[in-house]
């Protein structure tokens, strides 16, 4: 969810003078990924604090558009819009896993570890993931939702398929097959209109017997896979990039926990993103990218309309309808943000954009910290004015430490990243 800065960066030293060149064009051409980030964060958001402090609208909003699904599709186009691209333009497999793991990592750990600090009976934090070794293992390669195990923070199921489009996009790369994005997301949504009641829900699992080998497992395939991707080898890296993929396609069609139609609604979004990429690019035809998304999204409504009804228990929404509602808002303001594309967007949401994954990640501990704070005072906000007085306090409080985690945490880790990302160089 953090690649959008990532494009901005120069690759190489002899790019830079085309790079100033260009600098008064970058932020317009940038800033509507970040204004459409900052709009998926606070969908987000909403869906999340409204419950605790704005009841009244969530009750009415909720069975209607499902605004925590509007937000989490729309960072999937804009992740399949942009994350392929970077690994492109670097080239190179091996930097594209050192500025991702620089990226993700650090926010999160720090995020979890101070979450992690109060009172258990408002633990932002899921006791499972200290506790037992095979949750913290499904938390640190950001995989729990497809292992079956606790994951640290709640908004984490999001980044288990962001991580498996990374290893997709990795495995696409390395077999020169990245071009095929149009294609794939087809079939991905063909799946999930033909088949996506019959994808098995936990198969591994069940055969393992027992969560930790299939942790462990999966543990051992990643590490060696990364290890691979990143020795510089180019036989190496194209091995590693082959488990990556094989490990995700796995996890995807043997062992998934949502309802098959919503997994392969999510992955075959993000390639369309890649697509609309692709066809802006001139790579493919703007009629084959229209095709292409037009199918996604037709068929990954049906699909939701006619399965999302027989698997709520499992999807993270209270209705088909509202699943629904929240998919295709979510593309039609990402296609709306890609028309207006050369207009400059507010200044102030464009900065919520850039610290969109610390709002991501801090949003629900910070919750759980109000919470706690009404449960020690013995007090509720029950009229509107309360309401809107709390969700104003949390807001700024939210975005407050945001901009320090952005600053203190984000900032410096992705400059360590790029300086420790290695130049490529011939075997």
């Amino acid at each position: 969810m953090d690649a959008v800065n990532e494009a901005r960066t120069p690759v190489k030293a002899e790019q830079k003078s085309s790079v100033h060149a260009s600098s008064a064009a970058s932020p317009p051409r940038l800033g509507w990924l970040d204004a459409l980030r900052g709009i998926a964060a606070l969908c987000v958001v909403f869906q999340h604090v409204a419950p605790v402090m704005l009841w009244q609208p969530y009750r009415l909003e909720h069975p209607r558009l499902d605004l925590g699904m509007l937000g989490v599709f729309l960072f999937f186009l804009i992740s399949g819009y942009i994350v392929p691209a970077s690994l492109e333009r670097r080239g190179d497999i091996r930097a594209f896993w050192v500025g991702r793991i620089f990226r993700l990592y650090p926010p999160f750990l720090v995020v979890v570890a101070v979450a992690a600090l109060l009172p258990v009976a408002s633990a932002a934090v899921d006791s499972h993931v200290y506790r037992q070794w095979q949750d913290g293992v499904g938390g640190l390669l950001m995989l729990p939702d497809l292992l079956g195990l606790h994951g640290a923070l709640r908004v984490a199921w999001t980044l288990t398929y962001e991580m498996v489009f990374y290893y997709l996009v990795t495995a696409l790369f390395a077999l020169r097959l990245h071009r095929a994005s149009g294609p794939i997301a087809v079939a991905l949504t063909a799946v999930g209109v033909l088949a996506g009641s019959s994808l098995p829900l936990g198969f591994l699992l069940a055969q393992a017997g027992d969560v930790r080998l299939l942790a462990a497992a999966a543990a051992l395939v990643v590490l060696a896979a990364l290890a691979c991707c990143l020795s510089g080898n180019r036989t190496a890296t194209r091995i590693g990039a082959g488990l990556l993929g094989g490990l995700a396609l796995t996890l995807v069609f043997l062992n998934g926990r949502t309802a098959g139609f919503e997994t392969m609604a999510i992955l075959a979004t993000m390639f369309s993103g890649t697509a609309i990429y692709r066809a802006e690019q001139g790579q493919i035809s703007r009629t084959q990218v229209l095709l292409c998304c037009g199918l996604v999204f037709v068929g990954s409504l049906v699909a939701g309309a006619q399965q999302g009804g027989r698997y709520l228990g499992l999807l993270w929404t209270d209705s088909a309808g509202s699943w629904c509602a929240g998919f295709a808002v979510a593309w039609a303001l990402f296609g709306l943000g890609w028309l207006l594309r050369r207009r400059t967007f507010p200044r102030s949401l464009v900065w919520l954009g850039a610290v969109s994954y610390a709002v991501y990640l801090l949003h629900v501990p910070l919750v759980s910290c109000f919470r706690w704070a009404f449960a020690a005072g013995r007090w509720q906000p029950d009229s509107p004015y309360q309401e809107l007085l709390c969700s104003a306090v949390f807001l700024a409080v939210l975005l407050g430490v945001s901009h320090l985690v952005h600053q203190l945490v984000e900032l410096p880790a992705q400059k360590l990243g790029r300086r420790l990302t290695p130049t490529r160089r011939p075997d």
